[in-house]
């Protein structure tokens, strides 16, 4: 039974953060087991951010001041936050140019990629396996006013915007309305302003292939790029963030 909990962590890990099955096995040669695996996985983790560029992998952003920033650090942690070269400049130069137009506007980076293996998932999303994918937060203000680095959720995600949609009732799915969940998340609005300058700046960057965003969400602020494509409907809503790829 041990060995199976021990199997179970590794996968778990693994499925999570790539690199922390790898330090749970490491772990299991000492008898101050968890601090081992702490150990193992931050120098696991740090060496990541060296050796990845070698294999076309670059971190985003994660301790920063500046106009593009993690919604949380959580992302970080999880080696959740890589991506290839071209796309976290691409970024960069989006949450520049948003500062630019809308002072003080930060950028929120979502889940991305892990630091190695092209094809490897990086789960529950369906494409983020090549780091040429990029999840960013929507804008967000209340009564007006622009609210800097705040999501409706604490994680970005599953603060869904409430809008029309031809999606019919499908399993299996990845579509979850979580109705249950949207009466925790404050009553934020979406910057309107923010929002459809940053979906123009995305859908007239040349290195942007594909702009994934819920019709709906389209119509109100996109500005009819044939970039702008709905992800359909058995993969996960897309009116909770911004999903980007080259």
């Amino acid at each position: 039974m041990r060995a199976v909990a021990h199997i179970a962590i590794v996968v778990l890990l693994t499925i999570l953060t790539q690199l922390g099955g790898i330090a749970w096995l490491i772990s299991l040669a000492f008898k101050r087991r968890l601090l081992a695996f702490v150990i193992g996985y931050a120098a696991l983790s740090l060496s990541a951010t060296v050796i990845a560029p070698q294999f076309g992998r670059v971190p985003l952003p994660c301790i920063s001041n500046g106009p593009l920033q993690p919604q949380s650090l959580i992302y970080c942690a999880l080696n959740r936050h890589y991506v290839t070269p071209l796309l976290r400049q691409t970024a960069l130069d989006l949450a520049d140019t948003m500062n630019a137009k809308h002072p003080d506007t930060t950028t929120l980076t979502l889940d991305a990629n892990f630091p190695f293996g092209t094809g490897f998932p990086l789960l529950p999303h369906l494409s983020h396996n090549d780091g040429r994918k990029l999840d960013l937060a929507l804008y967000y203000s209340k009564d007006g006013s622009y609210l800097p680095r705040k999501t409706s959720s604490p994680i970005g995600y599953f603060a869904f915007e409430d809008g029309p949609s031809s999606c019919p009732p499908a399993v299996p799915t990845l579509r979850w309305d979580l109705a249950w969940l949207q009466t925790l998340w404050p009553n934020y609005d979406l910057d309107s302003a923010r929002m459809s300058d940053a979906l123009r700046l995305l859908t007239n960057d040349p290195r942007i292939g594909k702009v994934f965003i819920e019709p709906h969400l389209q119509t109100r602020f996109g500005n009819g790029s044939d970039k702008l494509r709905f992800q359909g409907c058995r993969a996960a809503r897309h009116d909770d963030h911004i999903h980007i790829q080259l």
